[in-house]
């Protein structure tokens, strides 16, 4: 049987599951999640579609885990993960991600940041610290994830994307079919976004400081005099090379209007050109 068929055995089995069973299968899937062998998110022909069987398993692990304490000096389950300085206390089946920065050639810079078993950094990812990758997520090559960021579970980050100081990329796991929050190739996330509720950023977008994206969010594009918003059968979605700003739309009603009530809305200004191009190359001096 191979892993999906197990996992997907095991969840069937609801509250009635065979926990010595599922250990081993659980820590299966967890390993292929850091590795990159499998994604909790994927590219289709009609766009990026959650794997349902991939977030079973990490509910799974959360299900069949046993609470314990982590110490610097408590034996772990798993050699790899022996010699962190956190003393915490969480599920033995989901601890820190075992990360050897040279031979992946990943830097996580000290001072704080946590990486969860069942996340995946591919090679050249750049941490600053304090940051939090959490289960099931996926960093692409080259990406930085800069000082109190956050990427939520399941998250996909693309290559070469810059995740600035204070950017929070929201995390799901149930509904199992419900897609996470996508950042595609060469995108910039600006300091203190906050990217939701299965939002797409398209490839090589850029969003300026504050903004922030959820399903309910009206993104008003002032280049191609159009309005962006989720539907029943999609998400959110910022176009391919978008330059989104914080901006403000007339609240509705005389009395607000009377008084001139703004509500806070994302605004397309541009598409990257040139000049957006060498804003954003300060990235590669940080490499």
């Amino acid at each position: 049987m191979n892993l999906r068929s197990e996992i997907e055995s095991l969840a069937a089995a609801g509250a009635d599951v065979d926990r010595d069973r599922a250990r081993p299968v659980v820590a299966r899937l967890l390993d292929a999640l850091t590795r990159g062998e499998v994604r909790s998110a994927e590219r289709t022909g009609d766009g990026w579609a959650a794997v349902p069987w991939v977030k079973q398993g990490i509910l799974l692990a959360f299900r069949v885990g046993r609470t314990r304490e982590f110490t610097p000096h408590a034996p772990a389950p798993n050699p790899a993960f022996q010699g962190s300085t956190f003393h915490w206390s969480d599920r033995d089946t989901l601890p820190l991600r075992p990360t050897d920065g040279p031979a992946e050639e990943v830097r996580i810079v000290p001072g704080g940041s946590s990486v969860r078993h069942g996340a995946h950094l591919a090679r050249g990812v750049v941490i600053m610290p304090p940051a939090y990758v959490n289960v099931g997520a996926w960093v692409g090559e080259g990406a930085m994830i800069d000082s109190h960021a956050l990427v939520g579970s399941c998250a996909q980050v693309g290559r070469r994307v810059h995740l600035s100081a204070g950017a929070q990329l929201g995390g799901v796991l149930e509904p199992v079919g419900l897609r996470p929050v996508i950042i595609d190739d060469e995108a910039m996330v600006g300091a203190n976004c906050g990217v939701f509720e299965g939002t797409l950023v398209g490839r090589r977008a850029v969003l300026a400081a504050g903004v922030q994206l959820t399903a309910s969010t009206v993104v008003y594009d002032l280049v191609r005099e159009t309005t962006i918003r989720a539907s029943k059968d999609a998400p959110l979605t910022i176009p391919d090379g978008a330059v989104v700003v914080p901006g403000s739309r007339p609240a509705s009603g005389p009395w607000a209007a009377e008084r001139g009530v703004q509500l806070y809305t994302p605004v397309i200004v541009k598409y990257r050109d040139d000049k957006t191009d060498a804003a954003t190359a300060l990235e590669d001096a940080l490499r």
